[in-house]
């Protein structure tokens, strides 16, 4: 089980051949999956050679092996980690019971609408990614944005072959409708709004990965727990690939710190004028994209109470992240959570049952992860001694979903007036000039060892290769 065939026209070690009528049903897929890519995936790639990592394996210890490859030959397919026989559900009404290999008639469409939101997620990033490759600052970073890029697309696979072997003919109609909708697109948009957002510029890439595909982190996780095992063993492999993507979200936000650092030492100033006339990011304007891509990510888990969220807990669906290291009765229905609103012009705590406030407990989950990167970031200025910390705003500010959308509350949890808030907002939010100038840096740089200007290499190379090696020939 933890090798995969790639004799097969799709790769996979589920024994896709042993079913022959789901076999064809994905090998027809498959050519709407290259148009979708050759029409939105990566601009003007189909011809590159890139230094990409390709799973072989499901057995951690070896799961991948590196080499060149043209994006467009790129072995996508369909991996699950090994099952257990003996598993458990281990939440919920069905606490005890054997997990399901089959979905119950009465969770269909609930499932069917988890799976079909996470694929929707995967192909909505490379959509928004598709010009970054166009103005990468390094060789070393446009491999790792191709890398991601592919991964997304497996991930697409991932959930495809789910709706295609367990939905019948409706989940053959949601995986084509995964390659019609388009990030940002009026008439027929990606279904969570942050992924119709626009990544114009390398660190909006960045923040993008370190904050977003963290929440992909926390989803999956909690995916990881279903008792749909089918589902379980598809996330916890994703979850694989995914390290990598936050990883360069982490890296990246570092490496432009750390540059910046360099030239406010070089320089000794902390003026952003001065040190934007001297072709860096200024901290001030990172906080600021820190301060939207977070807010605009913890939107992402939803409303602060739910009832979904307390139907997908208690039907078995959908755990929590890292349930099994919890210690209650992982039923919940006599406890509680306390969730924010808004009261007389303060933020106050009510406390609600806590099946209905799952979706914020994920949000808290998520939020104590996130800081924990921020400080590896603040590390970075603290040793070039500079006196300037990055900080998480409050989980209230600019938020668009729950109990707290609309709401004015200023990065340090103040509730403020609509007229305080549009004096500010430009001190705490990317403004159309902190756009138009980290817009201005964005020239592409890719010699072999060259970085731009902005960010600073990193300290090794991919699969221990030096950083100057050739990790994408241009043909």
């Amino acid at each position: 089980m933890s090798s995969i065939n790639y004799n097969e026209k799709i790769p996979n070690n589920v024994n896709l051949s042993e079913d022959r009528t789901l076999q064809r049903a994905l090998e027809q897929w498959q050519p709407n999956y290259i148009n979708w890519w050759n029409d939105m995936g990566p601009d003007h790639s189909g011809n590159f050679d890139v230094y990409l990592r390709t799973a072989v394996s499901v057995d951690p210890q070896g799961w991948a092996q590196f080499g060149h490859v043209k994006m467009p030959d790129y072995r996508w397919g369909i991996f699950l980690n090994p099952g257990d026989a003996e598993r458990k559900i281990h939440f919920g009404d069905h606490k005890g019971e054997k997990v399901w290999q089959d979905i119950p008639g009465e969770y269909r469409a609930n499932l069917r609408r988890i799976i079909v939101t996470q694929g929707d997620t995967e192909p909505a990033s490379v959509e928004q990614q598709r010009h970054l490759g166009l103005t990468a600052p390094s060789q070393y970073d446009l491999r790792n944005l191709f890398q991601i890029n592919v991964e997304e697309g497996r991930h697409l696979w991932a959930m495809v072959y789910l709706l295609h072997k367990y939905f019948g003919r409706d989940g053959r109609e949601e995986g084509e409708a995964l390659l019609q909708r388009r990030s940002g697109q009026e008439d027929n948009p990606r279904i969570l709004e942050a992924f119709n957002e626009e990544t114009p510029d390398w660190l909006s890439f960045f923040m993008f990965t370190y904050f977003t595909d963290r929440d992909g982190k926390f989803q999956l996780c909690a995916l990881a727990e279903s008792s749909f095992d089918p589902l379980a063993r598809t996330t916890k492999f994703m979850l694989t690939e995914e390290a990598h993507h936050m990883f360069v979200g982490e890296s990246g936000i570092s490496r432009v710190i750390n540059r910046t650092c360099q030239v406010m030492n070089e320089l000794k100033t902390d003026d952003p004028s001065k040190l934007r006339a001297a072709g860096v990011i200024d901290l001030q304007t990172i906080q600021r994209y820190l301060n939207f891509h977070f807010s605009v990510t913890i939107d992402l888990f939803g409303a602060d109470e739910s009832s979904n969220a307390a139907t997908f807990y208690s039907t078995g669906l959908k755990g929590r992240y890292e349930e099994g290291k919890r210690m209650d009765d992982h039923s919940l229905k006599n406890d509680s959570y306390r969730i924010l609103h808004a009261s007389n012009g303060n933020l106050v705590e009510k406390e609600v049952p806590m099946l209905n406030a799952l979706n914020e407990v994920l949000r808290d989950d998520y939020i104590k992860d996130s800081i924990g990167g921020i400080e590896r970031w603040n590390k970075v200025i603290e040793k070039a001694g500079i006196p300037f910390r990055l900080s998480v705003p409050h989980k209230a500010f600019h938020r668009n979903i729950g109990a707290l959308s609309g709401i004015k509350v200023s990065p340090a949890g103040q509730m403020i007036s609509e007229n305080e808030w549009q004096a500010r907002k430009n001190e705490w939010l990317p403004t159309p000039e902190d756009r138009a100038f980290v817009a201005s840096l964005m020239g592409r740089c890719v010699e072999p060892g060259k970085f731009a200007n902005w960010i600073a290499p990193p300290v090794m190379g991919v699969n221990r290769q030096p950083v100057d090696f050739e990790y994408v020939r241009f043909n």
